[in-house]
């Protein structure tokens, strides 16, 4: 394989660093995707249950948000609900919106740099194919005996190297690329699935329930029909 780097020539070397950053950010948005650190499946039933009868306090509030993305957006809900009990639907639905969004740009890091190498890895291979059959060219001698069919095809064969190294790079970066798109499009519907139904909970809890025994005031339409 060195062999082949070193064939290969200086062109190479672009493409061998965006492998190497192709492969670490993968591995980073493998473990950073994962469903227990962006939305745990059970967390939005135990947080309507911890607020049944009470929002919790900030320091359960904040264990909430250092749990998953998925806890900072619910999180930023229960913190308006704490400073303003009688915070409408509005405010709260601001307050999802927001948390939402840094949620989002937290999944979406590094992705933007995997999909520029998957796009750049095919044209830097062909850089140096395009170099390589330059200086191939450029060295055969106009004389006799100068070009060497076998010469040339080995040659060529090196040049191709870059082309076929580039594929190597962009084939799986492009992959995994929109398989973390994927995921994070799944992973923004869950979030929304659960903080409209935080949302419904904490608007619900905030309405003043009628008190017991006291009948409706009549409306003037109803005297009417009475008498």
């Amino acid at each position: 394989m060195f062999s082949i780097i070193q064939a290969a020539g200086w062109p190479i070397w672009p493409l061998l660093l965006c492998s190497v950053v192709a492969l670490a950010l993968i591995i980073e948005r493998v473990v950073s995707l994962r469903a227990a650190r962006v939305a745990p499946p059970s967390l939005i039933e135990e947080v309507l249950g911890v607020t049944q009868l009470q929002i919790p306090s900030g320091e359960v509030v904040g264990k909430l948000a250092e749990n998953s993305l998925l806890g900072q957006v619910l999180a930023a809900g229960l913190r308006t609900s704490q400073a303003d009990p009688r915070a409408g639907e509005t405010r709260l639905r601001q307050s999802f919106e927001l948390a939402g969004r840094h949620a989002i740009h937290q999944m979406e890091r590094y992705l933007n740099t995997l999909g520029t190498i998957a796009a750049a890895a095919p044209l830097l291979g062909l850089l140096g194919t395009v170099v390589g059959m330059i200086e191939i060219f450029g060295s055969q001698s106009p004389g006799p005996g100068g070009n060497n069919p076998a010469l040339l095809a080995h040659g060529i064969s090196i040049a191709l190297y870059n082309t076929a190294f580039g594929l190597v790079v962009a084939i799986p970066s492009l992959m995994f690329y929109r398989y973390f798109r994927g995921r994070i499009e799944s992973y923004v519907v869950d979030m929304e699935q659960a903080s409209e139904r935080l949302l419904t909970h904490l608007v619900n809890r905030a309405m003043p329930a009628a008190p017991a025994g006291v009948p409706p005031v009549a409306t003037p339409a109803s005297g009417k029909a009475k008498a």
